[in-house]
């Protein structure tokens, strides 16, 4: 059990950023075919039960396979392969316990959490969604061992295959179900069924890759049983939190914002109707974070290799292009999105149905794109704490907002919780990173800049929305609308931030065509 070259760890880490990417893009875009199937009350249905899904997602994918892998890692450093193996069963029962609890709060309290959320008849997608958990052990543990001998590739197939496989059941089952008379409950729990297929296939892909694996056995090695299990229990915990700040959100969401505009006075159907339409924001929001948050995730194992040799000036300058990207691509899509968010709402998902409230969320793009960054630079760097802290801050602005704006606003109300539930979590982590880096990260000449860039942009983008205005009328115009001033409101964009001289000629190189972004703006610095 020889120590991995660090090139292998390099590229293992960049596998796992594709296919961490992959995955985001795919649960993205399955939603908006869902949602043209079903309508918007059928994705409100599918929407209340989803967050669940997804803590289920963060523990065998983010979460645990990472304590586990680190523990692992431990042993096969030692040479300890008998360690190894004792930790894997451990961390297997510890798991299968974690499971069988939520198994069994999802399955025998259903109807408890279904009324809560202000809907009974959810009741079966919630006992679906409980199998899942019964499958958290062997995906965790799995994944977690490969990933501790640098192997990345068997969780990187395993996570892609899960969302394939899931998101093919979504669809299809939903399609069929609805075109043969039932009811958007029926179709939902068709569609929550996709979590038992995908996790059943990705289970395969790994079962797969272990049986070509020799070196697990049994054995009785002599470990520390007590400080492994709390080990477990506190980083799992702590890793998981810190990740889950998306799906938490969406989750106070959906155990609040249904009851809410209920006992502001609007009937149950138009409730169901207003927070389907409000959910439409959930894939804008992914699409716009995945970008900034898929390019921090290879520069922070960089960032954690850099914090054990004590390289601080790597830190520092990797952390500033982390930001400054963040704020970069933040502002970019969260500005531009909301100026187009109309085209784009008719385009997506047919009419143009809550625009306004839509147009305030995605705004919130712009400070998930920081936040999420900044979250994983502080565990990168051994800050994990923060980063939930971080995390408790915006679940509980975003109830507390919840509670106070939608009575005022409606649906609107609950995008304004989020917009401000994200401000405030990132300031919070900036001023926090900021501390623990101990500069300033960005300066005012890199923020006048952007804001120059993005106020260009804003301009254009509404004087183009004003002159094909006729478009909109029609969902094929509209989609033209929008595909069209994307790429007129990005290439403006893109040009000034490049004039604006925001990277340099080698940070660029970091970037899709980083090789081309180098020369064109080692040219521009010649000309100056």
């Amino acid at each position: 059990m020889d120590r991995p070259p660090t090139s292998k760890i390099w590229q293992g880490t960049v596998i796992l950023a594709v296919a961490a990417f992959t995955t985001k893009v795919l649960s993205a875009f399955y939603r908006i075919p869902y949602q043209n199937i079903v309508g918007d009350v059928g994705f409100y249905i599918y929407q209340q039960v989803y967050p669940i899904y997804g803590i289920m997602v963060a523990l065998a994918t983010y979460g645990y396979p990472v304590v586990i892998s680190k523990l692992v890692a431990e042993r096969i450093e030692e040479n300890d392969g008998q360690g190894v193996t004792a930790i894997l069963q451990l961390s297997f029962w510890f798991l299968s316990a974690i499971g069988i609890f939520f198994f069994f709060v999802l399955y025998a309290g259903g109807t408890y959490l279904a009324e809560w959320m202000g809907d009974e008849k959810l009741t079966p997608l919630l006992h679906v969604i409980a199998f899942s958990f019964l499958l958290l052990p062997f995906l965790a543990v799995l994944r977690g061992y490969f990933q501790g001998q640098n192997d990345m590739v068997p969780t990187a197939v395993s996570q892609v295959i899960e969302q394939l496989v899931r998101v093919g059941t979504i669809i299809g089952f939903s399609y069929v179900l609805i075109r043969t008379g039932h009811t958007f409950y029926e179709a939902g729990t068709g569609a929550i069924f996709g979590s038992l297929t995908g996790g059943f296939a990705a289970l395969f892909v790994l079962i797969a890759y272990w049986l070509k694996n020799k070196n697990i056995r049994k054995t009785k090695a002599v470990i520390d049983a007590k400080t492994i299990v709390r080990y477990l229990f506190v980083q799992g915990l702590t890793v998981c939190i810190a990740n889950m700040v998306l799906t938490l959100t969406q989750l106070v969401d959906a155990m609040s914002l249904l009851s809410l505009l209920k006992d502001s006075g609007v009937n149950e159907h138009v409730a169901q109707t207003l927070k389907g339409v409000y959910d439409r924001g959930q894939p804008l929001l992914q699409l716009g974070t995945v970008v900034a948050t898929s390019f921090s995730l290879t520069l922070v194992p960089l960032i954690a290799g850099a914090k054990k040799r004590g390289d601080q000036a790597f830190i520092l300058e990797k952390t500033n292009l982390s930001v400054r990207v963040g704020m970069v691509v933040g502002i970019g899509a969260a500005l531009g999105l909301a100026c187009l968010i109309r085209p784009t709402n008719v385009m997506l998902f047919q009419n143009d149905d809550g625009s306004l409230s839509l147009a305030v969320l995605v705004l919130s793009i712009f400070f998930t794109t920081m936040s999420l960054t900044m979250s994983a630079i502080l565990q990168g760097i051994g800050y994990e704490w923060l980063a939930v802290i971080g995390v408790g801050i915006a679940v509980s602005c975003k109830w507390l907002g919840n509670v106070v704006f939608v009575h005022l606003f409606g649906v609107t109300g609950a995008s304004l919780a989020t917009l401000f539930a994200y401000m405030l979590m990132s300031f919070f982590l900036y001023r926090m990173l900021q501390q623990k880096i101990g500069i300033w990260l960005l300066g005012k000449k890199e923020v006048y800049s952007v804001m120059r860039a993005a106020l260009v942009m804003v301009v254009v983008l509404k004087l183009y929305i004003w002159a094909t205005e006729p478009w909109g009328e029609s969902r094929l115009g509209a989609t033209g609308q929008a595909l069209a001033g994307v790429l007129l409101g990005g290439s403006v964009y893109i040009i000034m931030v490049l004039k604006e001289k925001l990277f340099s000629p080698q940070e660029a190189s970091f970037f899709p065509f980083g090789e081309k972004l180098r020369i064109f703006l080692s040219k521009m610095g010649d000309e100056r």
